[in-house]
């Protein structure tokens, strides 16, 4: 007679490198067409595959998820069933990843943070409209990163001393409006800090002038930084979905900046426009850009939680 039925747990870890997302999300989107689902809650069975297909798509875990078969550790006719298993997937924090800030700071899942619409109907507002797409934010971010870097660079280096010309030793002050440039390190750390206000996994909308200005520069790196390479790894930027709106960055602008006021500043047959009380800046009615007003609230933007922290 043999030994009776005897239940064992094999707990076993599985490093995986994805090559080819493209791949991947098409061989997991095969399965999920092949698979048979039921109703789950108030979703039909077609909704509940309809929604599966999007996390797929949207989300290089769920992808692998299904491609990951944990029954097949153990081989058939050996003696030994399978009669239960789970599987849980985490992305590894990987040591060599360039992706973060200078804290080490892992890329945010840009693709579960802005699902971008890809039915294409004419109807869609998604579709017709202005979408930020996974690839376009996590540029944005990576970007926003590399400015603040740079800004707090400038803070440590210069403290109080002001923007002068030539700015040999200026990274990222220099780029700013002249009317800035006398402006002690209190002022820029909070200029600085607007950067990682943006970069915050959330829609970079400006809520003061501060922002603005960093939201412009962080646009006009933006296209550089898709082109070249640099700002996020092409390996990070690969494992996002594709999508045709992918650095529509002209596009951008009107959609995540209110108006291009601020760039007055630059115009040196404009200086003064910054006060309120200037007849050029009641001419154009665009409100408050003193160097005082940069870090107060837009009257139609919630106001950031004054208790956050700067970088350093």
């Amino acid at each position: 007679m043999g030994e009776r039925r005897r239940r064992f747990t094999i707990t076993a870890e599985v490093t995986v490198d994805v090559t080819d997302v493209d791949t991947l999300r098409k061989a997991a989107l095969d399965r999920v067409a092949e698979a048979g689902f039921v109703a789950h809650g108030d979703r039909s069975v077609d909704q509940t595959k309809a929604a599966e297909h999007d996390a797929v798509r949207d989300n290089v875990t769920a992808a692998l998820d299904w491609v990951t078969d944990p029954d097949a550790i153990v081989q058939g006719g050996v003696g030994a069933d399978v009669i239960g298993s789970t599987t849980s997937i985490t992305e590894a924090e990987r040591a060599d990843s360039s992706a973060g800030d200078a804290d080490g700071e892992l890329m945010p899942d840009f693709a579960a943070l802005f699902p971008a619409c890809v039915c294409g109907a004419d109807d869609c507002e998604n579709c017709s409209g202005f979408q930020l797409t996974p690839r376009s934010a996590a540029i944005l971010w990576g970007v926003a990163q590399l400015h603040a870097d740079f800004a707090y660079e400038d803070v440590q280096q210069h403290g109080d001393a002001p923007v002068t010309e030539p700015h040999d030793d200026w990274v990222a002050f220099a780029d700013y409006p002249r009317i800035t440039w006398a402006q002690d390190a209190v002022w820029w750390r909070q200029a600085a800090r607007a950067f990682d206000d943006l970069a915050a996994g959330q829609p970079p909308l400006a809520t003061c002038p501060g922002e603005e200005m960093a939201m412009h520069l962080m646009l006009r790196s933006a296209d550089g930084a898709a082109a070249d390479g640099w700002g996020v790894p092409q390996d990070e930027l690969a494992l996002l979905p594709a999508h045709d709106d992918d650095y529509n960055w002209d596009l951008a602008v009107d959609v995540l900046l209110q108006d291009e006021d601020i760039l007055h500043l630059f115009d040196r047959q404009l200086d003064g426009i910054e006060d309120p009380e200037s007849e050029e800046n009641k001419r154009f009615r665009i409100g408050d850009y003193r160097p005082e007003a940069w870090f107060r609230p837009f009257q139609n933007a919630t106001p950031r939680d004054a208790r956050r922290p700067f970088r350093r």
